[in-house]
């Protein structure tokens, strides 16, 4: 193999470069993206960057190899299969052995384009939007979760007057009841509003000025935020016959088609406990696919299968959480050591009397000693 194309220019993109490196590949590798930015680290966009307490300077990456080819602000439009091509916009083409697809995934938006809705995606949106909170005074946020709290808790941290909707229960999904409801509290006494839309939102204005739900007065700010989730940026690979809306599906290692392999917010795989394809859009699932990927790519059948190890982790409202595993729907929740009412806490899940996942909040803990306590068996003496 010789040449490698990369599409994408994300933290998968650069991992997936690296490790074709330290894999021993010597051949041309150029990496496209349609950022105008240099590589940069997404998780301080909707904290610490937004907030103004880390430079923009802080969230870029080490400088690239200097044997990478890196082409920003260039797009891919298109993926021959049979002729190993990407096309970019323009016209020109890109030939390739092989080719890793990073491309990434977008904001979610309620609105037409036209609508100049406001999100938090990339490091553009978090500077418009840094610039806008400066002199707003009030935000409605669409969206209760992740990415929703984590720009509430910041603009809550900058004095706004803070409203957040959802048709759910905020971060119920990602953290469990147990924690989510100390993080909703937490968020309550903070003096954030949490209103609930069973039905559904909808914008009101161009920029929108109001969200109107099903019930009640409209929700009006002098800014609305969208944190409605995020879709796989698959449009590219249209007519080629991989990709569909739902993401890139992979294989076991991580490959798509010969001589294609993917990783990043733009994969899909089948998860074990539901057999049905799902994405993992968190930073590390990032990491882990596209060392994958890049050991797939060069060694075939002979490399590791990929091994899906969640790890992720948020800053909100005074609160450090990193988590290991997955906290399913039933899980059975332990303290192992401290309380949340103290603000400090080790705690794992179970179901079905195994261990699926373990959280610090705000206790410090090695990664990887967090990773064994996701498979660990639980102390006798927890609190439940």
């Amino acid at each position: 193999m010789r040449e490698v194309v990369i599409v994408g220019g994300s933290i998968a993109a650069v991992t997936a470069a690296d490790a074709l490196r330290q894999q021993g590949h010597d051949g041309p590798i150029t990496i496209v993206s349609d950022e105008r930015h240099a590589p940069y680290v997404r998780p301080p966009l909707s904290k610490g960057m937004l907030k103004g307490t880390e430079s923009v300077d802080s969230v870029f990456m080490a400088p690239l190899r200097a044997d990478l080819d890196f082409r920003p602000k260039t797009r891919a439009r298109g993926l021959d299969l049979g002729r190993r091509r990407v096309l970019l916009e323009g016209g020109e083409e890109l030939p390739y052995d092989g080719l890793v697809v990073a491309s990434g995934a977008r904001a979610r938006r309620l609105g037409p384009p036209e609508a100049g809705e406001l999100v938090v995606r990339d490091l553009d949106d978090a500077l418009r939007l840094r610039e806008i909170f400066a002199t707003a005074r009030s935000v409605v946020i669409v969206g209760g979760g992740f990415l929703g709290m984590e720009i509430a808790s910041t603009a809550r941290g900058l004095g706004l007057d803070v409203t957040v909707v959802d048709r759910d229960p905020p971060l119920v999904r990602q953290f469990g009841a147990f924690l989510a409801g100390h993080m909703t509290r937490a968020a309550l006494a903070a003096g954030v509003r949490l209103v609930r839309a069973p039905e559904g939102v909808r914008l009101a204005g161009t920029p929108a000025t109001a969200v109107l739900t099903g019930e009640g007065a409209p929700l009006e700010a002098d800014v609305i935020v969208t944190a409605a989730g995020d879709l796989p940026n698959v449009e590219w690979l249209a007519g080629s016959g991989v990709g569909d809306p739902g993401g890139l599906l992979v294989d076991e290692r991580c490959r798509v088609a010969p001589g294609v392999v993917a990783a990043g917010d733009v994969v899909a795989r089948v998860a074990d406990h539901t057999g049905l394809p799902r994405r993992s859009p968190h930073w590390g699932s990032a990491i882990d696919q596209a060392r994958a990927a890049a050991q797939a790519l060069l060694k075939g059948d002979e490399a590791p299968e990929y091994r899906p190890s969640p790890y992720y982790w948020t800053e909100q409202w005074g609160l450090d959480i990193k988590i290991c595993g997955r906290i399913l729907p039933g899980c059975e929740t332990h303290v192992v050591t401290g309380s949340m009412e103290e603000g400090s806490a080790l705690l794992q899940w179970t179901r079905d009397g195994a261990t699926v996942a373990a959280a610090t909040v705000n206790h410090r803990m090695p990664v990887v000693k967090l990773r064994k306590l996701a498979a660990a068996p639980v102390p006798e003496r927890t609190t439940g």
